[in-house]
């Protein structure tokens, strides 16, 4: 049976589920206030991070996190007129720091990310957004053996979830790429990720095809939910009502209020994240990289180098802050001391980010016709393709090879 399919949010969990849902035959409405990837989709760090399964809440944070926020050279800030909004998702958050629940969340979320590049291949087939898509090597960059080695407990949690990495030591390093400082004497190599040259205009370009195959895009703010006795909700927006036999809520870091109009409590809050472009650069590394001493990415794009990886808690409403993007450009500069650029571009977005650091995935308890597909963290990108094809599978009634469970709905219950 044809059914339309309302999805609320056009970023790259909204769009892949649009492209999915019209291969399973169904029609879709594409809505969004701004535009197809507009948000978390144009600024994210643009890696496919395969290998990133590992939450920030890993065992330690919390002695650590005090000493972060008061450093103005670690990567986590925090706004404080904003903590005490903060503190009741802060709590829940922090309960989460022990290794039994790290790997729990990591096996989780590694079903969804764990073979990212074939899924956006499969995703970008016959769309014309294929050539955004690049296979790459993801190489973690330590000062010594000694310093991969305080990694020790994230690298096991990646090993336990299938990976394998080269290492790379002294020259080696170098050899593989020459750009870096010489302070750099250790690399992990994974194989087998990739990386979206222009992460923004994949997303415009993927949702320009779903367009042009038969998809209605409404650029709109909903407004409100109404549920409908036994039918499917009703969405209230600003371009009038819009009424399908399914609603998928995916806006991402904005979700909460549509999912508690839905009967949830989600303990969602906003991962404010930044990048610093660079265009023009006198060198282009080979990969990605993530810089472990500063926790910051580094990827090369079409005409210019992406820096990101900065975490700030400050809600969605606050205006961007400059500490976050002056220690991007003081660890570029430690990492890569002689690069130069032309000019800078800066960006602030906000990642969805709940409590338990799983993403919601599926049908919304009690309400028919109504999904859920948001609270990615910083692995959106990653992880949004598998994410649409597993939503359009469930909408069409169809079996997933995946057990599902830890991302229900049903652990945000009223």
């Amino acid at each position: 049976m044809t059914k339309t399919v309302a999805i609320v949010g056009a970023g790259i969990v909204g769009v892949s589920t649009a492209i999915w849902m019209q291969r399973e035959g169904h029609k879709v409405i594409l809505i969004d206030k701004a535009g197809p990837g507009e948000g978390a989709s144009h600024g994210n760090g643009g890696v496919l991070a395969s290998c990133s399964m590992v939450p920030i809440t890993v065992p330690g944070l919390l002695h650590k996190a005090p000493r972060m926020l008061f450093s103005p050279n670690m990567p986590l800030f925090l706004k404080w007129s904003y903590l005490p909004k903060l503190l009741p998702w802060l709590s829940k958050y922090l309960s989460h720091a022990n290794e039994t629940d790290v790997k729990r969340i990591a096996k989780a979320v590694s079903e969804i990310v764990g073979d990212s590049l074939a899924e956006h291949q499969a995703l970008a087939a016959g769309t014309g957004a294929e050539h955004f898509i690049v296979p790459a090597d993801y190489l973690f960059l330590y000062r010594d053996r000694a310093h991969f080695e305080e990694d020790a407990f994230g690298w096991s949690i990646r090993a336990d979830c299938g990976f394998e990495w080269e290492e790379l030591e002294g020259p080696a390093v170098a050899a593989y790429d020459s750009g870096y400082s010489a302070d750099i004497g250790f690399a992990a190599r994974l194989k087998n990720h990739g990386r979206i040259t222009d992460p923004g205009r994949y997303v415009k370009a993927l949702a320009a095809h779903a367009t042009a195959t038969g998809a209605e895009f409404i650029q709109a703010e909903v407004h409100r939910i109404n549920r409908t006795g036994d039918g499917p909700p009703l969405l209230e927006t600003s371009n009038g009502p819009i009424e399908a036999d399914d609603i998928l809520i995916a806006t991402g870091a904005w979700s909460k209020p549509l999912a508690d109009q839905l009967g949830l409590n989600v303990p969602l809050e906003s991962e404010r994240g930044y990048h610093l472009e660079l265009w023009e650069p006198n060198f282009m590394p080979r990969s990605p990289v993530m810089v472990a001493s500063g926790k910051f990415v580094v990827t090369p794009m079409e005409g210019r180098i992406r820096l990101a990886g900065v975490v700030e808690f400050g809600g969605l409403e606050a205006p961007p802050s400059r500490a976050p993007l002056e220690l991007l450009k003081r660890n570029i500069r430690a990492a890569m001391p002689d690069l130069t650029w032309k000019r800078e571009v800066e960006w602030m977005g906000h990642r969805p980010a709940p409590s338990d650091s799983i993403p919601a995935i599926g049908p919304v308890p009690g309400v028919k016709g109504a999904w859920l597909g948001f609270g990615h963290h910083h692995i959106g990108l990653t992880g949004g393709p598998k994410t649409g094809r597993l939503l359009a599978q469930m909408i069409s009634a169809k079996k997933t090879n995946l057990d599902l469970s830890p991302f229900s709905a049903a652990r945000f219950q009223q």
